[in-house]
């Protein structure tokens, strides 16, 4: 629903030729600021240059798109161009971020001969361009150009895939562009560039759909350059939760020849805060396609698999009704709207109907409706696909609320399209999902906002190599994009070179990190689904923190940053309904933070509660210190991070 929509339109007839090319000219579009400027080009190919003032940040780059007889963009022919301005406010349909988001740029449409079109829109934030076809038939595209050049040596966070079959779960890894090489390893979306003089670049993509994800690669000449996976066209049974392809069509994606392609976009940020706040994918993306989303349901969920171990029960733990039944009541005790029983439920990961002898699917899911707790299952991609048409039906008979999907760990055209097929078959039967072994977020969970979260992260599932060092970069980066399955909530809280969990083995189930940098991030991690990870147990144990946390909520009215530095520390402050919760968290090194609470109504008492590190957090990660303190909003904040540590507090 939109609560503001006022058009601007000027529509300009720039050039009107019939069969040549205006060579050489140049064409600017700035932001409503005027701040950013984006100057294209038109000459063998179409060039397009990024300023920021007088900065040059982004310098005669080139797009295109090769089709089996012709390249779209070179030697481009303008018939005619359109001008405008939008300036809207859209009520988004699940809140990851703000209720309301306003979305406001300049455009640029320019029609070319051979019916097609490229469209530039620049906002406060950033840039974004895309390519439109309007033909009858089918295309075939063979290649899509992405070519971005940099003025300067800049430094790149990127996360590196060795080849297009990933799952998007790599330590972010820290590079100067001059000195990246043609044979150096490709990396995949988002990526972040860091100007000398201070400025933020991050890239991804929205309003992906029918097509395949984007790679970059070095140009080998202080630049990136896009690559993109084949469309596979021919499988084989390779293990219970893969198929190998063993044949590739000559092209990236066939489509339909009248659409749009997927937003290439560049967020643009003079201060890291920017980054966070930035809500680039959703105001690219294609509208909601769900007439009605009120059954969506965001929520926290208890889960089995990051720590089962259960103490004092009274009955044999392992994957059986009862302990599933004690899940179920853990959540309920909680206020928790799920239970996800993940992979141990299944007999065999390859049949989806029979659970493990030792589980009563039936009698667990009825217990958890009579307990107002939805069940959540896991499977993984492959047994969905070849049970495709009688899964989703069958699992919401049954009372399942919703699907974990795992393993797809690709993105190419076929399985860009099997995202899309599962969220509508899923909505159809009012099931939520949440991807795993995923790509990023790209805009699908937009139009299909029962798609609650992603994983392509390291999280907390990923034992030692999920550093604080590393998870500072995902609110700048990973989250930036769109909802994060991280999974936090450990309540064994160790520093990293302490950490010796392994997920296989689920001995000694510790994350790193402090207590306060834990709760921390269920308020500066966004994701439609929040996991309780560990075990009900050690909740019911440190039932004073388990209680905050299961009290944060995970949709938001309104999201501000406080304070943050890039690869340091990021502060932020969420409101929901009345509340304020605020939460910050901090590399390995500690720091003091301060923070003013303006935000908040003036001439007016409020009471903060608070979880920050305790006096030794730096040398055993669980010490906490719980506050509660009155503040008003000339009140300033002072934040004492441990190494690896964090603040979380509610302000009501």
């Amino acid at each position: 629903m939109k609560t503001k929509n006022t058009f601007i339109w000027a529509t300009l007839l720039v050039a009107q030729i019939m069969g040549s090319t205006v060579y050489g000219k140049v064409l600017d579009v700035l932001s409503p600021d005027k701040n950013i400027k984006v100057s294209i080009e038109l000459k063998d190919k179409i060039y397009y240059s990024v300023f920021f003032h007088d900065d040059v940040l982004l310098n005669k780059c080139t797009l295109g798109m090769t089709l089996p007889k012709e390249v779209l963009g070179a030697n481009p022919v303008l018939e005619n161009a359109q001008e405008g301005t939008v300036d809207e406010t859209k009520r988004r349909e699940i809140p990851l971020k703000n209720a309301l988001v306003h979305n406001h740029y300049n455009y640029l449409r320019m029609d070319m001969a051979g019916n097609y079109a490229v469209e530039f829109r620049v906002f406060d934030d950033g840039v974004a361009y895309r390519f439109i076809t309007d033909r009858k038939k089918k295309l075939e595209v063979v290649d899509e150009e992405f070519n971005i050049n940099f003025p300067s040596d800049y430094r790149a966070y990127v996360g590196e895939a060795h080849a297009f079959s990933t799952s998007y779960e790599s330590v972010y890894a820290r590079l100067q562009t001059e000195s990246y090489g043609t044979d150096d390893i490709m990396t995949y979306l988002p990526a972040l560039l860091e100007h000398p003089d201070g400025y933020k670049i991050l890239i991804s993509e929205a309003d992906l759909t029918d097509y395949p994800c984007m790679f970059l690669k070095s140009t080998g000449n202080n630049g990136m350059r896009a690559l993109f996976p084949k469309c596979p066209v021919r499988f084989e049974d390779d293990n219970d939760y893969k198929l190998k392809i063993v044949e590739e069509a000559p092209y990236i994606a066939k489509t339909s020849g009248e659409r749009n392609f997927p937003w290439r976009f560049f967020v643009i940020a003079k201060h890291a805060k920017t980054l966070v706040e930035n809500e680039m994918v959703y105001k690219l993306s294609a509208p909601c396609e769900l007439e009605d989303y009120s059954w969506v349901t965001p929520g926290k969920s208890s889960w089995e698999w990051w720590n089962p171990s259960l103490y004092n029960v009274g009955f044999r733990v392992g994957s059986n009704t009862q302990t599933y039944k004690y899940y179920v009541d853990f959540a309920a005790n909680m206020g928790l709207e799920y239970m996800l029983m993940d992979g141990a439920w299944m007999a065999a990961a390859s049949d989806p109907w029979t659970p493990n002898p030792e589980i009563n699917l039936p009698e667990v899911i009825q217990y958890a409706m009579q307990r107002n707790v939805k069940v959540l299952l896991w499977l993984s991609w492959l047994t969905v696909e070849k049970h495709f048409d009688q899964v989703f039906a069958k699992y919401a008979m049954a009372g399942v609320s919703g699907l974990k999907i795992d393993f797809m760990e690709r993105s190419d055209q076929w399985m860009v399209n099997f995202y899309e097929r599962v969220a509508k078959e899923a909505a159809k039967y009012k099931l939520v999902v949440d991807f795993h072994g995923s790509f990023k977020p790209a805009g699908l969970e937009c139009r299909y906002p029962n798609v609650l979260s992603y994983e392509a992260v390291v999280g907390m599932e990923m034992g030692k190599r999920c550093d604080p060092s590393n998870n500072i970069w995902l609110p700048f980066i990973r989250n930036a994009v769109g909802p994060m399955d991280f999974t936090p909530g450990a309540m064994c809280n160790v520093h990293p070179e302490e950490n010796n969990f392994d997920i296989w083995t689920h001995k000694n189930a510790g994350a790193s990190g402090t207590r306060a940098y834990q709760m921390a991030l269920y308020v500066v991690f966004e994701s439609g689904l929040q996991m309780m990870s560990d075990s009900p147990t050690l909740y019911y144990r440190e039932r004073p923190c388990a209680d905050f946390i299961a009290d944060i909520p995970v949709i938001w009215d309104e999201t501000r940053v406080l304070e943050a530095k890039l690869g340091e520390y990021v502060v932020v402050a969420r409101r929901s309904g009345n509340k304020w919760f605020i939460g910050g968290i901090t590399n390995g090194d500690p720091r003091t933070v301060t923070v003013d609470l303006d935000f908040l109504t003036p001439n007016k008492i409020f009471h903060l509660t608070g979880f920050s590190d305790g006096m030794n957090a730096d040398r055993w990660a669980m010490d906490y210190v719980r506050q509660e303190t009155d503040i008003c909003s000339t009140t300033v904040l002072t934040l004492r991070l441990a190494r690896n540590g964090g603040y979380v507090g509610m302000i009501e």
